[in-house]
């Protein structure tokens, strides 16, 4: 299962990185957030069905042909949190070489998005606590790491779940 795992997540995890560094350089630097958390996801969902053929490869060589949902699960949540930790060096990587600035611009983002759309002033105040409270947590590298972890972790999880469930049905075998 290690081999399986390692493999796929890993695959998975290059295709969430270069898909980030990508991205990066398309929307985020150009300050268009939207366009780059559209993206994101996109790419997030795109890298985690790698967990599928991950599933099936153990299923079909280690599994003689079968694969309970359990098993299938932990494979698919092992390869979530390896593509997951990829994620996470991508980005503590691009933060601090080349967008050091990302916590000002998306904070400015958010309260210009706010304004536009004719926020009241204590709303706009309250936003810009919080925003503060994450400059704040973006700070301390742990926490940093922490809350981008859990950014693709749901979208992995998700597919975990769905991939684990169509992949422990029996394959049909053709006749003759």
């Amino acid at each position: 299962m290690r081999k399986t795992v390692i493999t796929y997540g890993l695959i998975s995890g290059a295709i969430i990185a270069i898909m980030m560094i990508i991205g990066i350089g398309l929307f985020a630097k150009k300050s268009n957030f939207e366009g780059s958390m559209v993206v994101g996801y996109i790419t997030m969902i795109l890298a985690f069905l790698v967990i599928y053929p991950g599933m099936a490869s153990y299923r079909d060589n280690i599994g003689g042909g079968t694969i309970k949902y359990g098993r299938a699960l932990s494979i698919g949540l092992l390869i979530t949190v390896i593509s997951s930790i990829c994620y996470v060096i991508t980005w503590v990587i691009i933060y601090h070489t080349v967008f050091p600035d990302f916590m000002e611009k998306y904070a400015a983002y958010i309260i210009n998005k706010m304004k536009e759309k004719g926020a009241s002033a204590t709303a706009i105040d309250k936003q810009m606590t919080e925003l503060k409270h994450y400059k704040d947590m973006y700070k301390n590298p742990v926490t940093m790491c922490l809350l981008t972890f859990i950014e693709p972790l749901p979208v992995g999880i998700i597919i975990s779940v769905i991939a684990a469930f169509i992949v422990r049905m029996k394959k049909k075998t053709a006749k003759i």
